[in-house]
């Protein structure tokens, strides 16, 4: 078996595999990479050692058995017989993803574990699971934030087999597989890029440093590092998507951007495999460059996160107006029509939280709804709260505002994505955890915590401690409580407006420009319409009477009793309730 390794830096560099020590030799071919021949087989270890110090991990290991500072292992994809060999995809559009922490889905935390509950996912009506980060990091419990090995399995979760066995089923069920991957910065605790080669550059810094190399001497092998990283995960697992995170921090002055090489490259092994394949990103910078074609100057990415609907609809919810709360507002219905009708609520407008202006309009007549996620909670959202509160806890009191928060999210015109136990208003939190086995680095992140939170007037014996071992703990979904009240009526009222996104045409219809939007930010009520779709929500607490013309109309779905429209075309709606009517 052959091995390389790119460490352009080093003046030697020695192969360790299975107790046995080679020497590698330059490749004449490809500047700074070596190469050596062992016997090898699937689990063998190795590890390189750089000028005479110690064994370290392959930076392209497929597999770190013990985790990120152990050797690393070989992995055969070719041993894993697909039972879904013939799996044909499912594409982006028309699709209803579902975000899951494989640690925390279920209390057993792996692959196998969450595997065993996506039956629920194919009666909520779901079409794609979209993963966290699953690449190793220390300890055993986190978010996956602060991976390394950007090849590798995280080995708590199953490592390579539990996620091929996950997948597998998935597409057994027919439910397509987005995975979340980190691009734009590695952990702290067992990167150890820097000592092979100039993968990251102080040219620029992001939140966590040093930027990836993506422009300076070297970031062609870097580039090509995360772009074959990337092709791994969608051809050895067969991936269906990917999510890539904060894509705003890959700071990339080349004339062909990182993220414009990468979606060429995803597209070709797409029409290679002949099956979908698609990347989302994340991005704060409401720039619809993201989601341009390439051939039209953009960057070619299927689709993005955002953030815009979110906060409208959050605001509007529960009038919290702090940070970047605030734009939203002050007139939080008239936000939530203008994210409905124009995807962008910051589309070139002043920002108050950034001190100046943001964004750029969406060309509604080129840019399809699905290319925009709408969501009214995430892993983001939820997790970066100080205790991790959910809607369902900030609404617990208003369990109609929660049936309203899931009609504008699944009859939007964006691809909607719920977050795990979303669907059944789940009483358990999704707080801040971490397992670092560095103390210091426990302690830094502990107190960093603290200090973030104590900020905005938190005592530090109410912020959870992430190293606590119950932090995680409580972070788990109960799954019980789906069979109990309220939680039940929560669950059929996601079921049916889902099966109604499957069975009217108008809640697919991709285009940004149909969807007519009416509110009344005094009374609190907001109509929108979608072809012949017509979707009302009160979040007022007094009955509203809305104007939805006389055309005759029937109710598909409502969460309280409700008639049609009246003679003079008025619906009447109970307060905090919503209302979903076909009209003729």
């Amino acid at each position: 078996m052959q091995f390389e390794v790119w460490a352009p830096q080093a003046g030697r560099v020695t192969l360790q595999c299975d107790g046995v020590t080679r020497a590698m030799e330059r490749d004449p071919e490809r500047s700074g990479w070596w190469t050596a021949e062992a016997e090898a087989r699937d689990g063998s270890r190795y590890g390189f050692a750089l000028d005479g110090g110690p064994v370290l991990p392959d930076p392209l290991s497929r597999r770190q058995p013990d985790g990120p500072d152990g050797t690393s292992a070989v992995v055969d994809h070719r041993r894993y017989v697909w039972r879904t060999a013939a799996w044909a995809g499912r594409p982006l559009p028309g699709a209803v993803l579902y975000e899951m922490h494989v640690g925390t889905y279920t209390r057993e935390g792996t692959f196998d574990a969450a595997a065993g509950r996506l039956e629920h996912l194919v009666e909520l009506g779901v079409t794609h699971v979209e993963l966290m980060p699953v690449c190793p990091f220390p300890g055993r419990h986190g978010w996956g934030y602060e991976g390394v090995s950007l090849w590798a399995v995280h080995e708590p979760y199953g490592g390579p087999e539990g996620l091929k066995r996950f997948v597998d089923r998935a597409h057994e069920l027919g439910l397509g597989v987005i995975l979340d991957v980190v691009h734009n910065h590695l952990g702290p605790s067992g990167n150890y890029l820097p000592r092979f080669g100039p993968y990251f550059t102080d040219t620029h810094h992001t939140p966590w440093g040093a930027a990836v190399n993506l422009d300076a001497p070297g970031s062609d092998e870097v580039r090509a590092y995360l772009t074959g990283s990337a092709l791994a995960w969608l051809r050895d697992y067969r991936i269906d998507g990917l999510r890539l995170d904060a894509v705003h921090a890959l700071a990339d002055t080349r004339a062909c951007h990182f993220l414009e090489e990468l979606s060429a490259s995803v597209d070709a092994l797409s029409a290679e495999l002949g099956r979908p394949l698609f990347l989302v990103a994340e991005s704060d910078l409401n720039d619809p460059r993201f989601v341009t074609p390439r051939a039209e100057g953009g960057l070619g990415l299927h689709a993005q996160w955002n953030d815009d609907f979110h906060h409208a609809v959050h605001t509007a919810l529960t009038g919290e107006s702090q940070g970047y709360y605030a734009d939203f507002g002050r007139a939080p219905l008239a936000a939530v029509a203008k994210t409905l009708s124009g995807g962008f609520f910051h589309d070139g407008t002043y920002s108050s939280f950034r001190g100046r202006h943001h964004g750029r309009p969406l060309d509604r007549t080129r840019v399809a709804g699905h290319r925009l996620l709408g969501y009214s909670q995430t892993h983001d959202q939820v997790g970066n709260r100080a205790q991790g509160d959910r809607l369902s806890m900030l609404l617990a009191d208003s369990p109609g505002l929660l049936a309203c928060a899931a009609a504008l999210t699944l009859t939007a015109p964006f691809t909607p994505m719920l977050f795990m136990g979303e669907e059944w208003a789940a009483g358990t939190p999704w707080q801040f955890f971490t397992d670092h086995t560095d103390r210091e680095l426990a302690e830094a992140v502990r107190q960093g915590r603290r200090r973030e939170f104590a900020e905005h007037g938190w005592a530090a014996e109410d912020v959870p401690d992430p190293q606590d071992a119950a932090t995680r703990d409580r972070s788990c979904l109960d799954w019980a409580e789906r069979e109990r009240a309220p939680h039940a009526r929560v669950l059929a009222w996601y079921r049916r407006l889902i099966a109604l996104r499957r069975d009217q045409p108008d809640l697919t219809d991709p285009d940004l420009a149909d969807t007519k939007v009416a509110y009344d930010e005094e009374a609190r009520w907001l109509a929108f319409r979608r072809g012949d779709v017509r979707v009302a929500v009160n979040l007022g607490k007094e009955p509203a009477a809305i104007p939805l013309g006389t055309r005759p109309a029937e109710v598909l779905a409502a969460w309280e009793p409700v008639q049609a429209p009246d003679a003079e075309g008025l619906l009447h709606v109970p307060g905090q309730s919503c209302v979903v009517l076909a009209q003729a």
